[in-house]
């Protein structure tokens, strides 16, 4: 399972994305300043392909409080997604070749 530390810092977020994979899994997290607040917002999909080759309609995204509890709750979500849909990542290998 993920865990927090797997995540990088709070100032490291604020000036890029930060991305990786577990078991299958990919996720993408980064920062998105609105005009009142910033969040976190996290997206997760089945490997292959990086994010920006992933269709939309394939990625699951949230958002969360852009803060030290926000990311905590974003590995609790990823793991949560991860344990929910763990065949169909484990799986993920089997559509590499697709296009």
């Amino acid at each position: 399972m993920l865990e927090r530390n797997d995540v990088l810092s709070i100032p490291y977020l604020k000036k890029t994305s930060f991305s990786g994979s577990y078991q299958g899994m990919r996720f993408l997290m980064r920062m998105e300043k609105g005009d009142e607040d910033t969040k976190l917002r996290v997206s997760c999909w089945e490997e292959p392909y990086s994010y920006e080759a992933t269709k939309d309609e394939d990625k699951v995204e949230a958002e969360f409080d852009f803060s030290e509890d926000g990311i905590k709750r974003a590995v609790d979500w990823l793991n949560d997604r991860w344990k929910e849909h763990q065949d169909e990542y484990k799986r993920a290998g089997e559509h590499w070749d697709r296009s």
